[in-house]
């Protein structure tokens, strides 16, 4: 147990003096604290709200609740910490640099971590829907969310480092966000997509996504040792990612997203011809047979393609061919529609997609599996009715 003791300080002070723990090569370390007369307090009522105050840090520090008194403001300690974040990948260390420089610092950056309260935060989350995006313009729920977010990240790992007591940003609550439905495609769409890129170097990406539900870094990330035409299945181990303008392949997001699709016969012959005009091209090239490693979609070096540039490039080529404008994205959404309406439940549909949980997924395509939950209503209907 420790134990601490007051001495007076001038007139009408006094200090606290708690002993911790040895620092550092031994060296002994004390929380010093002093309590001071407020306008004409008397000495008696300085002194017995020291012993109070006393009494409060020895509980405390007993318990293991103390935290050191310190002046880091907001920005140093998450600039500290998202300098070298340790278990964050690139990109989203990336993203929260970014998130923390535009909608943090400027806003909260300058408060002690320690005097950061529920107030400020929920003054922050009205200045940034109001103005705070660029040129003033209002920010959406959804970005003020991931703010906040990443602030309740920062002052969790504060609150295990004894950097502060408590993590106000889980007193203080994000905005809510508006539901919203999933954008996908039509069935006539899928067709008149298809068609509209055929013989484009995107149309085999773009049929994987619709026919695998991959996302856009493990589209990117596949090898053909990934794709046994024989057995029609397709392996799915690591994704590609972009950080800085550098390339790097990652495991997959969960446990989950290490898996096995089953591929229908359209996307097993796509696949199969787009292999056939690989070939042909690196023959014509002089290049050889494929390494062991090559990638499915790759440059004509085999390089990895960068995700934001397939990106890029699909916006481009649906506005030219004045086809559907959806992002490469929407494409794995629309491949849940087919499974949702194909009958598939929430926890086939949330294990070929690779999400963490069977919950995630219904989370995210509420709107699919109600509109099914309508249609069985419909179908129970017309069976008492008939």
């Amino acid at each position: 147990m420790k134990t601490g003791n007051i001495t007076r300080r001038g007139n009408r002070s006094f200090r606290i003096k708690i002993e911790l723990d040895r620092g550092r090569y031994g060296k002994r370390r004390y929380h010093l604290e002093t309590v001071s007369a407020v306008k004409r307090e008397t000495v008696s009522a300085v002194k017995a709200r020291a012993k109070a105050r006393l009494v409060e840090l020895l509980h405390e520090i007993n318990r293991g609740e103390h935290v050191a008194r310190s002046n880091v403001t907001l920005r140093d300690y998450m600039q500290g910490w998202l300098e070298s974040p340790v278990g964050i990948n690139p990109k989203t260390a990336e993203r929260y640099r970014q998130l923390a420089e535009q909608q943090i610092y400027p806003h909260l950056g300058q408060i002690d971590l320690q005097k950061l309260s529920e107030d400020d935060l929920q003054t922050w989350h009205g200045v940034l829907l109001s103005r705070g995006g660029k040129n003033g313009r209002p920010l959406s729920p959804m970005t003020v969310r991931h703010a906040h977010r990443l602030l309740h990240t920062a002052l969790a790992r504060a609150v295990v480092g004894k950097k502060v007591l408590r993590n106000v940003a889980s007193i203080a609550r994000a905005p809510k966000v508006p539901a919203s439905e999933m954008a996908t495609l039509q069935l006539d769409q899928i067709g008149e997509l298809l068609d509209g890129i055929k013989g484009h170097r995107l149309h085999a990406p773009a049929v994987v996504a619709l026919g695998t539900g991959l996302r856009r870094g493990e589209i990117l990330a596949l090898r053909w040792r990934d794709v046994d035409f024989n057995a029609g299945y397709l392996r799915v181990e690591r994704s590609l990612g972009e950080a800085g303008g550098d390339l790097y392949f990652k495991a997959p997001k969960s446990q989950a997203g290490r898996r096995s699709l089953s591929l229908a016969p359209f996307v097993i012959q796509v696949l199969r011809q787009h292999r056939a005009e690989v070939l042909k091209q690196r023959i014509k090239l002089g290049m050889g047979k494929l390494p062991e490693a090559a990638l499915v979609f790759s440059d004509i070096e085999g390089a990895p393609i960068r995700p934001d540039k397939l990106s890029r490039d699909w916006a481009n080529l649906v506005r030219a061919r004045k086809l559907p404008r959806v992002s490469f994205h929407t494409l794995r959404h629309t491949n849940v529609s087919m499974l949702v309406d194909g009958g598939l439940d929430v926890y086939q549909v949330s294990r070929r997609i690779g999400h963490s949980s069977a919950t995630l997924t219904l989370k995210t395509y509420t709107h699919l599996f109600r509109r099914k939950e309508a249609e069985a209503a419909e179908a129970i209907e017309a069976a008492l009715g008939n």
